[in-house]
């Protein structure tokens, strides 16, 4: 049902103004606890390892529990954690309080994904995820870019009152227009696990990590590197933000409609912002009007990659649909991990100017993970017919 689909998307809106939020005031959150920005980085990276760690475990322990109560329980920890952050507590207990809803994010991505797709036909099941995940463009065109102007207008505490509203928001929506669903049948652990044994669902899980790789350690500090090798304001980054988003609500529905046809087709061809969006960076160098057009490209071929990665991955492992997007999740944040650890300390040792040609060499290592996967799985359908 689409009704189901858009409610879990509301809810990754508070899910991803949450953890992504922090991107557009990391700045701020620097100067106001007297630490360098790869530091600040932290409670981004920190939350994205806490989901890789915990996010498959988490997912088989609540496998069995009502679907409803699950999406609840997970909103609930997010509308807690953006209301202790608007205080501007210490810094350690900042740090706890963001990481403690990672716990269950994947978790609630999983949950959302087979609620939309559980009653729906084959061919329709890609389309109603990327309405779900239509929930991370969203948010970036609207409550994450609006958190940080907000920001800039007051201070960056105002940005975490938004998430709380978001939050809130959702948790009643959820509360009141979706059903109990309690499971019917629990998969057994073990039938799930067996994935962990496909060589072509390793190679899929490969390159969901090398793919968020490349986008994260860029994106992750958005605001900083277009404030530092670009030349931008506070407020021009939100700006920048919001374009970011709108370009990515479109791309997101392309993405859908593109993936119902050819999934690795789809995913090489939003993956190849990777290579290009560096070249480009470093072409348009200083001009302002060239920089903007490449943002509205970078955000046009970044945002469905989560969407890419998961449908990926799932494609190989069509039948543990929850474990997968669990897995897909995992992996995804320890690439924001990886790529926020990586263009931490490249700002810090280089510059940000540098921080693209990461993604390109994390692009070009994906890249090769799926000409691998598509390798064996051509030399399979030539032995299947043998």
């Amino acid at each position: 049902m689409k009704k189901y689909a858009y409610i879990g998307s509301l809810g990754l809106i508070a899910v991803i103004t949450t953890e992504f939020g922090i991107i557009g005031i990391l700045p701020q959150v620097a100067e106001h606890y007297k630490i360098s920005i790869d530091k600040a980085g932290y409670l981004l990276s920190a939350f994205a390892l806490v989901i890789a760690l915990t996010g498959p475990f988490m997912t088989l322990l609540t496998s069995g529990i009502d679907r409803k109560k699950i999406m609840i329980a997970s909103i609930f920890m997010f509308l807690i954690t953006g209301i202790v952050s608007s205080f501007s507590p210490p810094f350690w207990l900042l740090m706890i309080v963001r990481i403690l809803p990672a716990f269950l994010q994947p978790v609630y991505i999983a949950t959302a994904l087979s609620v939309a797709v559980s009653q729906a036909d084959e061919n329709k099941k890609n389309e109603l995820m990327s309405i779900v995940f239509n929930g991370v463009t969203i948010a970036m065109v609207t409550t994450v870019p609006f958190a940080t102007w907000i920001s800039g207008l007051f201070s960056w505490e105002y940005s975490f009152m938004i998430q709380t509203v978001v939050s809130l928001i959702a948790l009643v929506v959820i509360q009141l227009m979706l059903p109990s669903i309690p499971v019917k049948e629990k998969k057994s652990y073990g039938s799930q696990l067996t994935i962990l044994r496909k060589p072509l669902f390793i190679l899929s899980t490969l390159t969901n990590f090398f793919m968020i790789t490349a986008w994260f350690s860029t994106y992750s500090y958005f605001a900083d590197y277009l404030s530092k090798a670009k030349g931008m304001n506070t407020s021009m980054i939100s700006y920048m933000l919001l374009l970011f988003g709108v370009i990515g609500i479109l791309a997101n529905w392309i993405a859908g409609k593109m993936l119902n046809k050819n999934v690795a087709g789809t995913t090489a061809f939003f993956l190849s912002g990777t290579i290009l969006i560096p070249i480009l960076f470093y072409v348009s160098d200083g001009n302002l009007w060239a920089t903007i057009i490449v943002i509205g490209i970078w955000g046009f071929l970044y945002s469905p990659s989560f969407l890419n990665a998961s449908t990926y991955m799932i494609s190989s492992a069509p039948h543990a649909l929850e474990f997968a997007n669990s897995l897909a999740t995992s992996f995804g944040n320890l690439g924001v991990t990886l790529g926020t650890t990586l263009g931490g300390w490249i700002i810090v040792t280089q510059g940000a100017q540098y921080i693209p040609w990461i993604g390109f060499v994390f692009g070009l290592l994906a890249f090769s993970m799926m000409i691998v996967r598509s390798l064996i799985e051509k030399r399979t359908r030539e032995l299947s017919t043998c």
